[in-house]
C-alpha cells in the first residue's frame, strides 16, 4: 500500500494558522499594533478602509527592522522575542510566537516599510498569499507602516462570512481600545474612511479612559489599589449608580496583556453583589501585576486567554480590593462610627464619687385592695371606664366602613367602567390585576407595552406615518465611538420611526425631536435606553435588522417597571394590548399575560 501521509505545503499550512490567529480584520490591527508597542513606539496610527475588509495600514515609530529582519519577519516561528524553551516562562512582550506576520500574509496582499534610525534607506517588502513578490531599498520614515489589502482575497469562502463594515469596525475599535488602554503613554490615533475616530495623546491612565469613553465616565471612576506578595492590582473601577445593561467597559490586563477571565469576572459582580440590579455591568480597568512565571499565557492563539497558579486566592483579593475601593469613598453600606450625635456623659468632678440614683416607690401599694373613698375595686373601676372609651371609638364604625370599602375615589369615569364590568388593581407596580371568567388576570405592564409600541412602529414605518414630537431645545448627546457607529447607521430608520437627529462630528450627536407617542420623553435617556437594548437583544440571524431595531425602541419606550398607573392608564393600556395582533407575548416571545384558574386560587385555601 503506498504511503498517503505527506507535509502539507508551506502556503496551506499558514492558511490554517491564519484561520486560528487572524479571525477578522481586528485581529490584524491587534497583532500590527502590539508588534509596535513592543518595537518601542510612542507613536502609533490605524488607518482603515471598509471596516478593515479593503485596507489596514498600522504606521509606528518604533525601532524598525533591517532589509534580512524584514523578509524574515514574515516566515513561521520567526521572533525576536524568545531564544530557548526557558523564556515562555518569563514572557513579558506582546508578541512571542512569530505566527501573527505569516499569518496575515498568508491571507492578504501585504506591504512593508521599514527603516531603522540609524539607517539611511530603509526597505520595502512586498508578499501575498505567503509568496515574496519583490524586495527593494526605499526612502521611508524611521520605524514601520504596514499596509495588509484585500483580506481573504485567496480564501473567499472565508470573506463571505465577514459582517457588515459597520460591524467590522466595532471590532476594530475593541482592539484598538485594549492596547491603547494598556498604554496611556503612546500617542494613539484611529481614521476609519478620511473620518477621525480617535486621536489620544500620551496621559495617564485615567486621561486615557476619559479620552477612549467620553468626559462623562470620568465621574464615576474610583480608584483601586491592592499590593500582595502573589499580585499587584491597581486601576479603576466605576461606582455602582453607572451600571449599565450592558457590557462593553470592562477590562483585565495581566502585566499589560488584555486578558479575558471569567472567573475574575465573577469576583467583580461579587463585591458589587447588592449594589446593583443583577443584569446590570459595572465598568472597570484593572490591572494586575505578577511574576511572568506563575501564569501561562500560551493556551490559545489570540493570547487573550490566561491561567494562573492561584485563582481562588486572587479571586478573594480582587473582591476585598474592589470592596476596600467602594467603602473608602462611600460607595457601599459600611459601619458608622461617627460620635457627633452621641449623648454626651459628663466627666466626674474631683473629689466627687458616684452615687447611685434614688426612685422614690410606696412599698405598702396594692393596686387589689378596695379604695377607702369609693369601696369600689380600683381595676374593675378602670377596665369600665377602658370600655366606655373603646364604645366611643367605635361609634359609627360601620357607617364609615360603608363609606371607605371602595380603594380610590369614586368618579364618573369609574362608574361607567362599572358599569362595563372592568375592575383593575396595580400590584407592585408591576402587573395589572383584573377579573375574568375563567379566574384572575394578570398582565406585565411594561411587556403590554412593549407589544403596543411594537406594532405600531411597524405600521409606521411601513406606511412613513411616524409623527414627530420637537424638542423645545435641541439635546446635544456625546456618544461612545461604537455606540456612534449604531446611531449613523440606523439614522434613516430612526428618522421613520419619528426621531429627528443630525450629526454634530466627533462622536456627537444633536437629537431635534422624538416619536409623538412617548411621554414626557428626556431624549437623552431614550437615546441611550435605544442603545442598550439594541445591544442587548438577541443576535438571531433570522431576525431583520429593522425588526431588532423596532425592537429595541419599543424595549426602551415602554412603561418602566416602578410607575404607578391610574384607573384610566390601565384601561386605556389594556384595550390597547388586545388590539394588538399577538397581545399574549412580548416582541421577543415572553408571556405577556397569565390566567390563574379558579381551580388553582380555590386549591390555595
Amino acid at each position: 500500500m503506498a504511503d498517503i501521509i505527506q507535509l502539507l505545503p508551506e502556503s496551506v499550512a499558514n492558511q490554517i494558522a491564519a484561520g486560528e490567529v487572524i479571525q477578522r480584520p481586528a485581529s490584524v490591527v491587534k497583532e500590527l499594533m502590539e508588534n509596535a508597542v513592543d518595537a518601542g513606539s510612542t507613536i502609533i496610527s490605524v488607518i482603515a478602509k471598509d471596516g478593515g475588509k479593503t485596507l489596514i495600514q498600522v504606521i509606528d515609530n518604533g525601532c524598525g527592522m533591517t532589509d534580512t529582519d524584514a523578509r524574515m519577519c514574515f516566515e513561521r516561528h520567526a521572533t525576536s522575542k524568545i531564544r530557548e524553551a526557558c523564556d515562555l516562562f518569563a514572557v513579558r512582550t506582546l508578541g512571542f510566537r512569530g505566527e501573527a506576520m505569516a499569518s496575515i500574509a498568508a491571507v492578504a496582499q501585504v506591504t512593508l516599510r521599514t527603516r531603522r534610525p540609524q539607517d539611511d534607506m530603509g526597505t520595502e517588502v512586498l508578499i501575498a498569499g505567503s509568496a515574496v513578490e519583490s524586495q527593494k531599498p526605499v526612502h521611508c520614515d524611521a520605524g514601520a507602516n504596514f499596509i495588509v489589502k484585500n483580506l481573504y482575497y485567496n480564501t473567499p469562502a472565508r470573506r463571505k462570512f465577514l459582517k457588515s463594515n459597520n460591524a467590522e469596525l466595532k471590532h476594530i475599535i475593541y482592539e484598538f481600545q485594549r492596547v491603547a488602554l494598556a498604554n496611556p503613554h503612546i500617542e494613539c490615533s484611529l481614521r476609519h474612511n478620511e473620518t477621525e475616530i480617535y486621536v489620544l495623546p500620551a496621559a495617564n491612565l485615567k486621561q486615557r479612559i476619559v479620552h477612549l469613553f467620553g468626559k462623562q465616565i470620568n465621574q464615576s471612576l474610583t480608584a483601586i489599589h491592592a499590593d500582595t506578595t502573589l499580585v499587584k492590582v491597581s486601576g479603576y473601577i466605576g461606582k455602582p449608580e453607572f451600571a449599565r445593561k450592558t457590557s462593553g467597559e470592562q477590562f483585565f490586563f495581566i502585566n499589560n496583556r488584555f486578558m479575558k477571565h471569567a472567573y475574575f469576572h465573577k469576583a467583580i459582580m461579587t463585591a458589587y453583589e447588592k449594589l446593583i440590579p443583577a443584569d446590570y455591568f459595572p465598568s472597570y480597568f484593572i490591572f494586575l501585576e505578577t511574576d511572568p512565571a506563575s501564569i501561562d499565557i500560551n493556551i490559545h492563539p489570540t493570547k487573550t486567554e490566561i491561567k494562573f497558579e492561584d485563582e481562588p486566592a486572587i479571586f478573594q483579593i480582587l473582591v476585598a480590593a474592589v470592596r476596600e475601593a467602594l467603602g473608602k469613598f462611600n460607595l457601599m453600606p459600611s459601619i458608622d462610627f461617627e460620635t457627633e450625635q452621641a449623648i454626651e456623659i459628663p466627666p466626674l468632678r474631683k473629689n466627687e464619687t458616684f452615687r447611685i440614683p434614688d426612685i422614690p416607690f410606696n412599698p405598702d401599694y396594692n393596686p387589689f385592695e378596695l379604695e377607702k373613698k369609693g369601696g369600689e375595686n380600683f381595676a374593675l373601676r378602670n377596665e369600665k371606664t377602658t370600655i366606655k372609651h373603646w364604645e366611643k371609638l367605635y361609634n359609627g364604625a360601620e357607617t364609615r366602613a360603608e363609606q371607605q370599602v371602595t380603594f380610590f375615589p369614586e368618579t364618573e369615569q369609574q362608574v361607567s367602567w362599572k358599569n362595563r364590568g372592568n375592575h383593575f388593581m396595580q400590584l407592585k407596580n408591576k402587573y395589572i390585576l383584573t377579573s375574568v371568567k375563567s379566574g384572575l388576570m394578570v398582565i406585565d405592564q411594561h411587556r403590554a407595552h412593549e407589544r403596543i409600541l411594537f406594532e405600531r412602529y411597524l405600521r409606521s414605518m411601513a406606511h412613513n406615518q411616524a409623527v414627530t414630537q420637537q424638542t423645545l431645545f435641541p439635546v446635544t448627546i456625546e456618544l461612545s465611538p461604537s455606540d456612534y457607529l449604531v446611531v449613523k447607521e440606523f439614522t434613516d430608520d430612526l428618522q421613520l420611526l419619528g426621531f429627528d437627529i443630525s450629526d454634530f462630528g466627533s462622536n456627537t450627536i444633536v437629537m431635534n425631536g422624538c416619536p409623538a407617542d412617548i411621554q414626557n420623553p428626556d431624549p437623552k435617556e431614550l437615546l441611550e435606553n435605544f442603545l442598550e437594548e439594541y445591544k442587548t437583544k438577541e443576535t438571531d440571524i433570522k431576525i431583520k435588522t429593522r425588526e431588532k431595531l423596532i425592537r429595541a425602541l419599543a424595549a426602551a419606550s415602554a412603561i418602566p417597571y416602578g410607575k404607578s398607573l391610574s384607573d384610566a392608564e390601565m384601561q386605556a393600556l389594556v384595550d390597547e394590548l388586545f388590539a394588538c395582533e399577538n397581545p399574549n407575548y412580548s416582541p421577543s416571545g415572553i408571556p405577556v399575560i397569565i390566567i390563574i384558574n379558579i381551580e388553582e386560587l380555590e386549591k390555595k385555601f
